[in-house]
């Protein structure tokens, strides 16, 4: 199950989910490497984080999984989110030199051919950030918080995915140590439980944060695929004009 983009603001927007926000912009900094003029793009549900982390880059742009939804954004100035299909984004080949996945690889049909596609949009030593649940972390199971949906990953198993799609890990980190706990005296200690299950239980984790880099030393081979889904508009005719439409091609089909 996916959540959409309605769960994922509401979660955001709770005491829980700032802290949670807080503790995965630790995460992602420690694996963040200053790039001058970079074209960053976030796919999922990234938005808190391209706030802080696309300051400086020189355009930003926020996709976001047809299933899940979109919302306007930044607010108050030109619009730049989209509703993607993950494995076929609408970039030119080696157009941007960053992508931050959060929310996205998780709920992927085929997590490999969405980094194939990742791969293909990066330029030539780009950067992918990824931000996946810990399947030994407690957040996993709890299915209060959006990442107790979707499919976790072991270390080894994301590993062993970036490889197989021509990426080299790099610099890992973790984050959401604190228990998943909406209770008020629980979100009190959340300096302390963050920085001490940092340091004695990391493998415990809720999140599992890695930078991979482009391979390109490698080629992939060139293969023809066809799109799987069929996006229609949701504004589009129905009623009356579709069943004409029905009835003018079993016509055709009957004449013929």
């Amino acid at each position: 199950m996916r959540n959409d983009i309605v769960d994922l603001r509401a979660f955001y927007a709770t005491m829980l989910g700032k802290l949670a926000e807080r503790s995965i912009a630790m995460g992602i900094s420690s694996v963040w490497a200053n790039l001058s003029r970079e074209r960053l793009v976030g796919l999922g549900y990234a938005l808190p984080w391209l706030e802080r982390f696309g300051t400086d880059a020189d355009r930003v742009f926020a996709f976001m999984p047809a299933q899940q939804g979109s919302v306007p954004w930044p607010a108050g100035k030109p619009c730049t989110t989209a509703l993607v299909f993950e494995e076929e984004l609408p970039l030119h080949d080696s157009s941007v030199d960053r992508i931050l996945l959060v929310h996205a690889l998780e709920h992927a049909e085929n997590p490999r051919e969405m980094l194939v596609e990742m791969w293909r949009v990066l330029a030539p030593g780009g950067r992918l950030v990824l931000v996946v649940p810990n399947r030994r972390g407690v957040w996993a199971r709890m299915e209060h918080t959006p990442f107790g949906t979707g499919r976790p990953f072991s270390k080894g198993q994301l590993s062993s995915l970036l490889r197989d799609a021509n990426f080299t890990p790099g610099p890992w980190s973790d984050a959401l140590h604190f228990p998943p706990m909406e209770r008020r005296f629980m979100m009190r200690l959340y300096s302390l439980l963050e920085r001490t299950g940092r340091r004695f239980w990391p493998v415990f984790a809720g999140v599992l944060v890695v930078e991979a880099q482009k391979r390109v030393y490698q080629g992939l081979p060139v293969t023809q695929r066809a799109s799987r889904r069929v996006f229609v508009p949701v504004l589009s005719p129905q009623g009356a004009g579709a069943a004409r439409l029905r009835r003018d091609k079993g016509r055709d089909i009957s004449e013929f």
